[in-house]
Parts: structure tokens; C-alpha cells; sequence
């Protein structure tokens, strides 16, 4: 993402918080990539806009993985981030994912609860069903709200906010995400994004305590061209 796109993918912006909606190509953090995170984009392109004198600060309050898309919160202030780090602790800031898998689930809605364990070696999480030594618990809700002829679209509330948590829980339901292959999906996609999308985040503003909703729109790609404008013919309807 060059700086000249940021103001494309800005989806909320004042004084203490700035929310963007990440391409799946983009690294939050600086990683053994070398590539230019997000993080550094951002201050280059708050110093521009506000003439800002000086380093210029930007709190990272979550992450998203490079392969995935969406909303993204990043704090403009330390106040900001401190308040944002204590409400994301506390479940106070609710994300929705959309995620599009090839098999349907054995029910159409369900609450997942188990344990992960992290393997840093081999950037991946593994499920269990029962708490073992070292896991952390993983929660979190899925429906089924659309349906292509070889496609199902999954919305997700996650309660809790694991290493891959998303990922490696619905391929333990035997539900891999498209195109991830390192959770056992068959195939990759074109430039190595899944099919994944943080689509809503919404929270109380930490500092001016009002109500904030954003919805991303999912990257230019067919299948989500096709739920988006299903999704958007449904919420007509109803």
C-alpha cells in the first residue's frame, strides 16, 4: 500500500484513533520480510496530511495476518491506546469476520470453544478440545448467511483474540478457510491472500464515548463480489 492509497482505505479518522481497511498483501509490523509496514505508512502519511512535526506516534491495538483483509484499529494518542488496549482486553470492542470455506459445517450456526497451543517455529495454532499444558481458550460464534454454487460465507463474532484462533478453528470443524493452505485448504488463491475479511468492528470511542461502526468491503475478487452483492440484496429485503 503506498502512501497515496492510505486515503482510499481509511474507513474512520479524528485526533486519537485512525481505522483502516488492510488489503490482505499488507504487513501491520515490520517483519523478517523487510517489506513497509503499515505502522511506518501511517506515520508518514499523518506527519503529511497534519504537518506534523517530529516522530510522529501510532499505537498498534490489534493485528490482522498478512493473508487477510479488513478493518484494522490503529491509536493516535497515548490515551487512545492505553483505552483501547484495556476495552479490547475486556471484550469491549466487537469484530465481526466474514470467511468463505468450501464445505458446509454440520450446523449452520454454532459456539466454538476450545484450547490452542502456538507453535512459533511453524507460525501455526492447534486445537484441542480440552485444556492442555500451555493452551489459552478460544471462543467464538459462526453462522452460515450466504451460499454460491461451491461456496459457503461464514460470519464469525470472536469473543476471543488467539494466534490464527479464526483459522485453525474452522479447519478443526473441517471447514478450512479458501485458499489457506497451512490450515489444510487444497489449494492457494492467486497472490496468496485467503479468504478471510475483518468486515465490521465496533466499540465506544475511547475518548468521546460515542457509539463508532465500521463495515470494510472485502478486496476486489469475484467470490466476495458475489456475496457482498447477495449480502446487499438480503438487507434490502429484509
Amino acid at each position: 500500500m503506498k502512501k497515496s492509497s492510505i486515503d482510499q482505505s481509511v474507513l474512520y479518522e479524528d485526533n486519537h484513533l485512525i481505522i483502516l481497511n488492510k488489503r490482505p498483501s499488507d504487513i501491520v509490523q515490520g517483519d523478517k520480510t523487510g517489506d513497509e509496514p503499515l505502522s511506518d505508512l501511517l506515520k508518514s502519511y499523518i506527519k503529511n496530511k497534519y504537518d506534523k512535526p517530529g516522530e510522529v506516534f501510532l499505537g498498534v491495538v490489534h493485528r490482522l495476518d498478512r493473508p487477510v483483509s479488513g478493518a484494522l484499529i490503529f491509536a493516535r494518542t497515548s490515551k487512545a491506546l492505553s483505552r483501547l488496549n484495556i476495552m479490547l482486553r475486556d471484550g469491549l470492542i466487537r469484530k465481526t469476520y466474514w470467511a468463505v470455506v468450501k464445505h458446509a459445517p454440520l450446523n449452520m450456526e454454532g459456539h466454538l470453544v476450545q484450547y490452542l497451543t502456538r507453535n512459533p517455529e511453524k507460525n501455526k495454532s492447534f486445537v484441542h478440545d480440552n485444556q492442555v499444558t500451555g493452551s489459552q481458550k478460544a471462543e467464538l460464534i459462526y453462522k452460515v448467511i450466504g451460499k454460491s454454487d461451491g461456496y459457503f460465507l461464514l460470519e464469525i463474532n470472536l469473543l476471543t483474540g488467539r494466534h490464527h484462533q479464526i483459522r485453525a478453528q474452522l479447519a478443526a470443524m473441517g471447514c478450512p478457510i479458501k485458499g489457506d493452505l497451512k490450515y489444510g485448504y487444497p489449494r492457494s488463491n492467486p497472490g496468496g491472500f485467503i479468504h478471510l475479511h475483518a468486515r465490521t468492528i465496533e466499540f465506544i470511542h475511547p475518548v468521546k464515548k460515542e457509539v463508532i461502526k465500521v463495515s470494510a468491503v472485502p478486496p476486489a475478487d469475484s467470490l466476495w463480489d458475489f456475496f457482498v452483492r447477495n449480502q446487499e440484496h438480503e438487507n434490502l429485503k429484509g
